[in-house]
């Protein structure tokens, strides 16, 4: 098992990323909330690691933190929920609000994610509700807002919906000048206006 990956940033079309290890490019996919806390192509990088073995090939995923590994980790053991699906979740949700939807039973904010229906989610819930505490890690069940990487995700996910590639979307973002406060409508404002005609 790889557990985590340290070196070069040396290519980023989301969702993959390509990291150089002295010499050697461990190519890795990622989630958007991994993504957009990504330094510029050129820096030094490590990401928590997840190996996927097939038959017919092998996949690395990286994550930011632990706790997305640990909520990914969980979510591919739920039935019907495979590694693409599970980083779909993590681009479209931070970890701590998966927790607050699955103790909360909100089925309707999961159902809002893309590729998630309505069985999906209430087998979600069922399935992660004794899982949660080690999915969320300690301190992340209720605490922090939503945050600049959580309103990027929503505008990632809304730009893609229009019809944006993800790298494209990915461009645009990286335009745009950093902002804690920033919403996802005001996220959204400004990416239109700068390719409005």
């Amino acid at each position: 098992m790889i557990g985590f990956v340290r070196g070069i940033l040396a290519h980023k079309e989301p969702p993959f990323l390509v990291i150089d290890v002295n010499g050697v490019g461990y190519e890795i996919e990622a989630p958007m909330s991994t993504i957009f806390r990504l330094p510029e192509v050129g820096k030094k990088v490590q990401l928590a690691t997840h190996l996927v073995v097939r038959e017919d090939r092998q996949m690395l995923f990286g994550f930011h933190t632990e706790d997305e590994r640990r909520l990914f980790r969980n979510l591919i053991k739920v039935s019907g929920v495979g590694a693409k699906l599970a980083l779909t979740i993590l681009s479209g949700i931070s970890v701590a609000d998966f927790a607050r939807c699955v103790q909360t039973e909100d089925k309707a904010a999961l159902v809002r994610l893309p590729g998630i229906g309505r069985k999906t989610a209430e087998r979600l819930i069922l399935d992660m509700r004794d899982r949660i505490d080690s999915a969320a890690g300690a301190g992340a069940i209720g605490g922090g807002g939503a945050g600049s990487s959580t309103a990027r995700v929503e505008a990632f996910n809304a730009l893609a919906s229009l019809g944006y590639r993800p790298a494209e979307i990915q461009k645009m973002l990286d335009k745009l000048a950093p902002d804690e406060d920033a919403r996802t409508e005001d996220i959204l404002r400004s990416v239109l206006r700068a390719v409005a005609p």
